[in-house]
């Protein structure tokens, strides 16, 4: 708990875009208060997604640990952030730890928090497939934070139910909303008063302050997930190629994971390597690079449908007004699902046609998904984590 001698300390760790992302709100909110420290500590474990959405919200980490390395194994990267972790965590010793999330730096720094006896904040707790094989690693690492963890912030009453299942405390748990949602509204507003231009595609798709009536239609495709990768990803490319012949009016944006796993694929099924700068062999398929988030949010904003593997995406999308086809078999995030929002398609090639097919074509399907109710926050997710790490601390020095 807090040393008599100065300021409450809490140490915020991330290694992720993602979790930048999560945590950006959270970090802003923290360095507003009085009487308290907020220390900022990347392992950048994905360098270069993950500097561009520190430098949207303008955050520069108190510490780098430059954990990143090229083919790194899951086995090598926890090992060397473990040990990182401890030697930062001794030199700075913090009142508290905030991790966000189910990367391997948030295992990672639970556990040394929790060799030092340091308590652990952990934001977006309670998520769970209930298979630790999918989403993989992840489902293990949140899993294991949970045991770890002195304070969850659940982000929805579902979440909450999980942790209590397994025993969790009741008063540990907090239900927040999801801080993304937090982290989204920031952005949306700063996209609509200066909207970026897209690298790669035409003016009719570039995002505009205002819906361009005329506009063409655009599906919008990210995949990433390890349990995808092989036949998944293969299936997956065969179906947007399949789309793009059948609805040649309306674009299909594919900005692709830096992952050769993904890139794989996609190059031998959709298109020439993105390095050579060719043009897809298909005019309303287009294979970008990766975008910054301020970009990726601008290109939410102005498509039609999002075709998806990404769990933050299951999130945003809805507070968007956008109907999203989940490539995957579970999900860890029910509520969307539930609110009918998000739809499941796995990465079965048939399915993944027909669902955006139908979104495309039936005009009541998509209505009723664009318009049904976002179950993840209302924005303030941050604020109320904030307020329940300070009485944390406070009860601490009593």
């Amino acid at each position: 708990m807090p040393h008599t001698s100065r300021p409450a300390k809490i140490s915020v760790i991330f290694g992720t875009r993602p979790e930048a992302i999560k945590l950006a709100p959270v970090i802003l909110r923290l360095k507003q208060e009085t009487g308290l420290t907020c220390h900022v500590c990347s392992s950048s474990q994905h360098r270069q997604m993950l500097d561009q959405v520190l430098e949207v919200f303008e955050i520069r980490p108190d510490a780098d640990l430059d954990l990143m390395r090229p083919n790194q194994t899951l086995s090598g990267l926890t090992a060397r952030a473990i040990e990182a972790i401890d030697g930062y965590l001794a030199a700075e010793q913090p009142d508290l730890v905030l991790v966000q999330g189910d990367t391997t730096t948030v295992f990672c720094a639970s556990l040394a928090a929790f060799y030092r006896h340091v308590p652990i904040g952990h934001v977006e707790a309670g998520l769970r497939t209930g298979d630790l094989t999918a989403p993989w690693p992840e489902e293990a690492n949140r899993v294991l934070t949970s045991r770890l963890a002195r304070l969850h912030f659940a982000p929805t009453t579902t979440s909450r139910d999980n942790l209590l299942r397994e025993g969790t405390p009741a008063d540990a748990i907090s239900v927040t909303g999801n801080t993304v949602i937090d982290a989204l509204f920031i952005a949306a507003e700063r996209v609509r008063q200066r909207p970026p231009t897209i690298a790669g595609l035409p003016a009719a798709l570039q995002p505009t302050a205002d819906p361009t009536p005329g506009a063409p239609r655009m599906v919008l495709i990210t995949g990433h997930r390890r349990e995808n990768f092989g036949g998944g990803f293969e299936s997956i490319c065969r179906a947007i190629a399949e789309l793009a012949a059948r609805f040649p009016d309306v674009h299909f944006v594919y900005p692709v994971h830096l992952n050769p796993n993904v890139r794989g694929p996609v190059h031998a099924i959709l298109g020439p390597q993105l390095a050579d700068g060719a043009a897809s062999p298909t005019a309303n398929l287009h294979l970008i690079e990766p975008l910054p988030y301020l970009s990726f949010v601008a290109m939410m904003i102005r498509s039609t449908v999002i075709l998806t593997d990404s769990g933050g995406v299951q999130e945003e999308a809805p507070s968007l007004g956008k109907p999203v086809l989940v490539m995957r078999a579970v999900t860890e995030r029910p509520e969307a699902v539930a609110a009918g929002t998000v739809r499941l398609v796995g990465t079965d090639q048939r399915r993944i046609v027909d669902g955006v097919a139908e979104l495309l074509t039936d005009p009541d399907v998509y209505e009723k998904m664009s318009r049904a109710h976002n179950p993840y926050g209302d924005g303030h997710a941050s604020e109320r984590i904030v307020a329940l790490c300070k009485d944390l601390l406070a009860a601490g020095t009593k």
